[in-house]
């Protein structure tokens, strides 16, 4: 079973992948590329239509290619790569009930894959509580998308590619969450970097998505060298990349050191530092954030996988399936814990002041990957987990939600462009109104129970940061709650701004409601029933040996002061008290605030001017090194001395040469005269010499 749920959404993107490149070619058969008819005219009007729509024009590029026939065979590629995720989706429920309940934890060998000396590498599938979570998050969130994208898409004449790409992520996520070592999860983990790469940058005739997508897998790259020499360190110190070899011999590592550039670091310590390393990367955490919400260029579809399912979560799954490691690493699990408390804090307080729909809950999920991070430095791993179960429900039903804002605005973004949307589009509102009550905490919604968790986890923590984490996590409680409300108010009440589009606004087609109706049910539903399982007395029976948990914290987080506990939910409460003054009550405010605030202001919406910072010490040097090394190194020395040199000299002198050839006679008597005459000086010199 676990088979056909990890490769039939390989199945699905190889059959859409086909379906795509004969649909090419039966459109175009003479073979030109078809996709790359762009002149600078087209692009130059792209890019025009991109501007006026706030430089995030989700479906811009429909304009552009409207003339264009859909590739043949589309409807085919989506119904046979949504049907194979639903199918898929199912399998993994029963996965999860057959694990976590009837605890038939599995390890299926298919085939050997490296060997190389010390280094053996078989491609295995491994099955326990941790990894069916993970089942049912990707392939849920995913099959979902892949109908939401049937009606979503409907207008682009690339469907079966865009098809074909969703489901190889999927596939590469599933790869990542089943491996049962270090390397085959490092398959997987770039697999989901490079689809992610490919569908942000889908619409590529956009110079926008093309450098988010670029921004996107740089960034990574960045946070995947750290992974890579985590990886290396582990081989170094157990000698050997599989994960039950690695658990077997990680308490013999404790006191153990390595010698890192002089300095002789503990090795579990900064072994456990370069693994967080790529998960701050994958998983957008601060410093290594900002790729994240430039992410918004890709289609809305894309948005909500990458930001509920997979790519994002791959951080937080890969430090809880090392949670043996980190527990031995309790330096290492402060920092973890430091990051994802600054990471929430920062990331709530951007989304105060973003006008992008997509971009405000994009910082949404960028601090909601922080919340996880600071369960995982507690040590509440289920915890974490648990969040991360809930917030795929409701993070992809506010961003399919947003999607269906933006289809009904014609492509709209820009929520002060928006305004009075609840009675154009009440099915959209109501279910975006249920995705903000999960995502700020509000009782009995999904993230009540997980998010307080977290925060509870925070208070009761052994670890130098535990009290800096639970104050920015309340604190980051009153700002979600602040900036979720303001996207809601802004967008669905008031006066319209922008009659037009208001006017022709209507609901999205079936195909795009029933993915929405079915998530709005799991952000409710996904919170109480599971709470024991997570953060209950059932964590021990349910996740077994998947995670190696602290095993005083559940107890501790109960026993935390009973004033305390209600905190998060007043925060939640405030924050949308204050939303409601701002922009229903006294829309004036917000303006005012800008206006006798404006570096704060400015401070926020630049982001902390982290690009800006970026841009001037690194991204700036770098080019202008990539330059000086093009035009002096390249152009100037090694062309210039090089091959281009000595061609250029050979012709000078053959150029000469060849005036010497008149064609007179007298020319060529007069040069065997002179040479003759020399010929005569030279012996007469010579022999008088000796």
């Amino acid at each position: 079973m676990v088979q056909a749920i990890v490769f039939l959404p390989l199945l699905g993107a190889i059959l859409a992948g086909l379906i795509s490149i004969f649909g090419a070619h039966a459109r175009n058969p003479s073979g030109d590329m078809v996709e790359h008819h762009d002149d600078a005219h087209g692009a130059d009007a792209h890019a025009s239509d991109a501007h006026d729509d706030h430089g995030d024009d989700d479906h811009g590029h429909d304009d552009h290619h409207v003339s264009e026939p859909a590739a043949a065979g589309s409807r085919a590629a989506e119904l046979i790569t949504t049907g194979l995720l639903l199918v898929a989706a199912g399998l993994s429920w029963v996965t999860l009930v057959d694990v976590g309940f009837m605890h038939h934890d599995a390890r299926i060998a298919l085939f050997p894959w490296i060997s190389s000396g010390d280094l053996q590498v078989a491609w295995s599938l491994r099955v326990d509580t941790l990894t069916a979570v993970m089942l049912v998050v990707v392939n849920t969130i995913s099959s979902l998308v892949h109908l939401y994208s049937i009606g979503y898409m409907d207008e682009d004449p690339y469907r079966p590619r865009f098809f074909g790409y969703l489901s190889l992520f999927t596939f590469a996520m599933l790869m990542l969450v089943t491996a049962d070592n270090l390397v085959q999860l490092f398959f997987g983990w770039e697999g989901v970097g490079l689809m992610s790469y490919l569908l942000i940058g889908f619409w590529y005739q956009k110079p926008s998505a093309n450098a988010a997508a670029i921004k996107a897998f740089v960034v990574n790259r960045v946070g995947d060298f750290g992974f890579l020499l985590g990886i290396f360190s582990i081989f170094m110190l157990i000698g050997s990349i599989d994960f039950e070899t690695i658990f077997a011999g990680a308490p013999g590592l404790s006191g153990k050191t390595i010698d890192f550039f002089g300095w002789h670091a503990d090795a579990l310590t900064l072994t456990c530092l370069l693994l967080f390393m790529g998960a701050m990367g994958k998983s957008a955490q601060f410093l290594l954030h900002t790729w994240l919400p430039d992410a918004m260029e890709g289609p809305t579809p894309v948005s909500a996988l990458i930001h509920a399912a997979t790519m994002v979560t791959a951080g937080v799954f890969m430090v809880a399936r090392l949670s043996p490691l980190f527990e031995l690493a309790p330096n290492a699990q402060a920092v973890v814990m430091f990051f994802g408390a600054t990471t929430a804090f920062f990331a709530a307080t951007v989304g105060l002041v973003q006008n992008d729909i997509k971009r405000i809950v994009a910082y949404s999920t960028c601090s909601q990957l922080g919340y996880m991070f600071v369960a995982m430095g507690a040590g509440a791993y289920s915890v974490g987990m648990f969040h991360l179960f809930t917030h795929a429900f409701f993070k992809a039903l506010l961003f399919l939600g947003s999607g269906s804002v933006i289809y009904a605005m014609h492509h709209e973004q820009d929520i002060r462009n928006m305004g009075g949307l609840w009675r154009k589009i009440p099915y959209t509102f109501a279910v975006m109104c249920i995705g903000t009550l999960a995502l700020t905490g509000f009782p009995l919604f999904a993230g009540y129970f997980s998010k307080d968790a977290i925060i509870e986890s925070a208070y009761a923590a052994h670890n130098p940061f535990a009290t800096y984490a639970y104050l920015l996590t309340v604190g980051a409680a009153g700002l979600t709650s602040f900036y979720s409300w303001r996207l809601i108010f802004k967008t669905f009440f008031g006066e319209p701004h922008d009659p037009e589009h208001y006017e022709a606004a209507h609901e999205s087609p079936l195909w795009m409601l029933i993915p929405i109706g079915v998530l709005a049910a799991g952000s409710i539903l996904a919170g109480l029933p599971f709470k024991e399982l997570f953060a209950g007395h059932g964590v021990e029976e349910f996740f077994r040996e998947s995670v190696k948990m602290n095993p005083h914290i559940l107890e501790d987080m109960e026993n935390m002061p009973r004033w305390l506990v209600p905190l998060p939910t007043v925060m939640m409460a405030l924050g949308a008290v204050i939303s409601y003054i701002f922009y229903i009550s006294r829309p004036y405010l917000p303006v005012e605030l800008a206006r006798q605030h404006p570096m704060l202001y400015q401070f926020l919406l630049n982001k902390w001017y982290f690009d800006e910072l970026y841009d001037l010490i690194f991204v700036g040097p770098a080019k202008r090194i990539g330059r000086f090394l093009w035009k002096k190194g390249d152009g100037y020395i090694i062309d210039g001395f090089g091959p281009d040199g000595v061609s250029a000299r050979v012709l000078d002198i053959t150029r000469n040469v060849v005036k010497i050839q008149t064609g007179y006679l007298y020319h060529y008597a007069f040069a065997m005269l002179i040479g003759v005459a020399g010929l005569i000086t030279w012996f007469m010199f010579g022999l008088g010499g000796q």
